[in-house]
């Protein structure tokens, strides 16, 4: 039994191994995203912190509806469907009243929630625009958030003017894009 323990913990020893090299190789390039995103830690911890705590509030009053939150730079992008208009007034102000929330952009709309392969087709989108970002090798891709809902491409960011510029026509014209709106920071 103990010859048998032995060989398998040996067995596993290039798997573990190779678990360990994923988590340093995840670890380095997160950093390397941090270093490189114009936001201080401090803002990217509560960025994520307040997507999920809006998603999580918003969840617990608002079972049917489907709502995306994006916050960047504190700034939070509400997209989705909301069953009522007083769901999405409601919405947003639960937003509103998550701590480090700076402003909202609600951006839902009052519909039934968007069927799956809508919902695809939009993750789709997003990452031919953000491919399209790379290949342009106009500005740093880091730098611009990219969300799609139904078509429609929220662009958010701290960018300077002519990267929101070329960020706009590169989403413009790429193909599936209904619409593109901008909601960026722009830098002096």
């Amino acid at each position: 039994m103990r010859k048998l323990i032995t060989v398998s913990a040996l067995a596993l020893l290039p798997i573990l191994t190779g678990c360990v090299a994923a988590v340093v190789g995840g670890a380095a390039a997160s950093g390397y995203l941090i270093g490189e995103d114009r936001r201080s830690a401090q803002i990217l911890s509560d960025d994520q912190a307040i997507e999920t705590r809006v998603g999580s509030r918003v969840g617990e009053k608002h079972p049917g509806a489907h709502v995306n939150t994006t916050s960047y730079n504190r700034l939070a992008l509400l997209t989705g469907e909301a069953p009522t208009a007083e769901a999405k007034a409601d919405i947003e102000k639960i937003a509103r009243e998550v701590p480090n929330v700076r402003g909202i952009f609600n951006e839902l709309t009052v519909a039934p929630p968007t069927a799956m392969s809508v919902r695809a087709n939009d993750a789709y989108v997003t990452s031919k625009v953000k491919a399209r970002f790379v290949d342009a090798r106009k500005f740093n891709p880091i730098h611009v958030k990219v969300v799609t809902e139904d078509s429609t491409v929220f662009l958010m960011g701290v960018v300077k003017q002519q990267e929101a510029t070329d960020a706009t026509e590169v989403a413009r014209t790429t193909s599936g894009v209904r619409r593109v709106v901008r909601l960026f920071e722009i830098q002096g």
